[in-house]
């Protein structure tokens, strides 16, 4: 008992002390990377810590994870509009110092998290039913909103994720996206425990976390990937079958491995890679009856599946954005439990631009995360 009294009157020392330091020593400036124009320069630099608004929070981020989306966002792949100039990054894990007048879930001192969806209108008919990551006005983080790329952000309140004390800021960092996304994937495929699912794209950053979920769910994990070390690394994680597709002749070749190692193809695909190819092939290997999910988004691709087979197969074919509210709470949930560990390499902020050309080559296992101190 006394023990317990002495933890907790730590902990409320400590938010104190946060309280007392975030009034005092908010910075006017602060580092982070930006850059003026798609494929620019990234800069490295001095630029303002901003003021959040009456239904904000401020964050000082202490590590953010570096996601495929804030390459297309620097490159200008997507067909939506993108704020420039922009600060990208939207796995921001770090401590409140600040919050507007409206905002009462937060408090001083709490750690929370900046996600892609940094705020959406929360009065349309998709925002009433759940689906605030499809909202018309959504504002995103690392997109249309200055995201976690520097040492103090701002995020909606209603939308920034709660991060329990004691949390380690650095693992939790891509969960923030990788693992919402994944999971919220998972639920999407409509799968019973003892099922085949399998992970395209499965030692990357959100496979590495997919594979991850997929098992603490009760299913069977079949991963693809290719390249030295990645095979280890899904095996590491919990993953039962691993196919390279480096080592297969023919399509024909990666299709007949999959469904004979499953038994006649997984009941789920969950699409993380970035290649047109392997998207489409999901399609002939996946189960009759089976749903390939499409996750990872490849700059102007489109999914092509036979009709006949489509049809007779009776396969569905989905997209699946980032999860709302209540899959972050259950994604975090299964990280607070300890069942997911984000396999992580963290470097500094300033290293940004060489942790782009790492991921542009494919040559990144699990996932980097940056600390905004150095």
């Amino acid at each position: 008992m006394l023990r317990f009294q002495a933890q907790s009157l730590l902990r409320s020392n400590f938010k104190q002390f946060l309280r007392l330091q975030s009034t005092v020593s908010i910075p006017q400036t602060q580092k982070g990377v930006i850059f003026y124009e798609h494929g620019g320069d990234l800069h490295y630099k001095d630029i303002p810590v901003p003021k959040p608004k009456p239904n904000e929070i401020l964050v000082n981020v202490k590590y953010s994870g570096v996601c495929h989306t804030d390459l297309h966002a620097w490159k200008g792949d997507w067909p939506l509009s993108v704020k420039l100039p922009l600060v990208g990054g939207h796995e921001g894990a770090g401590v409140v110092v600040a919050k507007g007048s409206n905002v009462n879930n937060f408090e001083i001192g709490d750690l929370a998290g900046i996600k892609w969806l940094n705020g959406s209108c929360m009065s349309c008919e998709l925002c009433e039913s759940g689906h605030e990551s499809n909202c018309e006005h959504a504002d995103l983080s690392g997109y249309t909103h200055d995201g976690s790329f520097q040492q103090y952000a701002t995020a909606d309140a209603v939308q920034a994720a709660k991060i329990p004390e004691g949390t380690n800021l650095a693992e939790v960092a891509p969960v923030l996206c990788a693992g919402i996304t994944v999971y919220k994937a998972l639920k999407e495929a409509s799968l019973s425990p003892g099922q085949w699912v399998c992970i395209s794209g499965a030692a990357g950053g959100l496979g590495s976390l997919a594979v991850q979920y997929g098992k603490a769910m009760g299913l069977r994990v079949i991963g693809i990937d290719g390249g030295p070390g990645k095979e280890e690394l899904f095996k590491s994680l919990g993953g039962e079958v691993f196919i390279d597709f480096t080592k297969q002749k023919t399509d024909s070749d990666m299709v007949a491995a999959i469904q004979k190692a499953t038994n006649g193809g997984p009941h789920g695909v969950i699409n993380v890679s970035v290649s047109d190819a392997a998207i489409s092939l999901s399609t002939k290997y996946v189960r009759t009856c089976g749903t390939v999910v499409l996750v990872g988004l490849p700059a102007h691709s489109v999914v092509k599946s036979d009709v006949f087979s489509h049809v007779v197969k009776s396969i569905n074919i989905k997209g699946s954005y980032v999860g709302n509210r209540a899959d972050t709470r259950e994604a975090l949930d299964f990280f607070s439990r300890g069942l997911i560990k984000s396999p992580i390499k963290v470097v500094g902020l300033s290293e940004l631009p060489a942790v782009y050309k790492l991921m542009e080559a494919g040559k990144i296992l699990g996932r980097y995360v940056v600390d905004t101190a150095k």
